[in-house]
């Protein structure tokens, strides 16, 4: 099953508004786009951004993510789960919004694991955003920036901030997929991996064959046998086996 860890950067509205204060935008001179994305597969070796002057498209309409847009829709379209921190509010509605934008077709139906939505579920951290879980887990930082001064600066096509940016961009990934593994084992409704090679000896949450048998879990009717992982740590239950002496009407 290929899972998708990706993160997107994009730009603000620019817009008129009569106060800095309580604001609303009276008119849109300019909607935002994505500047950038990184992303990489779980499992493979290495993170890859893809950014506006990558394309030729840049030199013309530096503005225009449609190519980006382009390459990024293909590869959720690839992914069968797709990763992604405040992902289910932000990264994917908003690459939706561009999609549909430039005309592209949708991309297949997938699964979306949020890791924000996993730490607010099962956990009470102090802060939720990824460079406090990534701190707090021992897993790492985000890389440090000067602000909206380097998006700004990248609107404008300043080569230095957009190296900045990549280099943001391409940590924001990496520290995703450490935090991602560590949340992993305790998210009880996580993807069932195994689903495509029908493996029902494997972990359903990260395929491994290391898996002991830990006791039952019952309902009123049944009782499944209960796994651990001895790669992940997480649990899960097998087949449904009848509880004996009870009737199922």
């Amino acid at each position: 099953m290929k899972i998708l860890l990706y993160d997107i950067e994009t730009t603000p509205i620019l817009g008129y508004t009569w106060s800095a204060y309580d604001t609303e935008i009276l008119e849109v001179v300019e909607h935002p786009y994505i500047l950038c994305f990184g992303y990489k597969w779980l499992g493979e070796r290495g993170t890859k951004i893809v950014s506006l002057p990558d394309f030729k498209l840049y030199k013309k309409e530096p503005r225009n993510d449609y190519e980006l847009a382009r390459v990024l829709r293909d590869l959720i379209d690839e992914s069968d789960i797709i990763v992604g921190h405040n992902s289910e509010r932000f990264d994917n509605k908003w690459v939706n919004k561009r999609i549909v934008y430039h005309g592209l077709p949708p991309a297949s139906p997938y699964r979306s694991i949020d890791t924000l939505q996993i730490a607010k579920r099962y956990f009470r951290f102090d802060r939720n955003r990824l460079d406090a879980l990534g701190q707090y887990l021992g897993v790492g930082r985000k890389e440090s920036h000067h602000g909206f001064k380097t998006w700004l600066d990248c609107m404008n096509g300043d080569e230095k901030a957009w190296r900045e940016m990549t280099r943001y961009n391409k940590k924001d990934v990496e520290l995703l997929e450490r935090v991602y593994l560590k949340l992993r084992p305790y998210y009880l409704t996580h993807p069932n991996i195994n689903v495509l090679d029908e493996n029902i000896n494997a972990c359903p949450k990260c395929g491994s064959m290391d898996i002991v048998k830990r006791g039952f879990a019952f309902t009123s009717v049944s009782k499944k046998q209960r796994y651990r992982c001895k790669n992940c740590g997480g649990w899960s239950t097998g087949g449904l086996q009848k509880v004996e002496g009870m009737t199922i009407r």
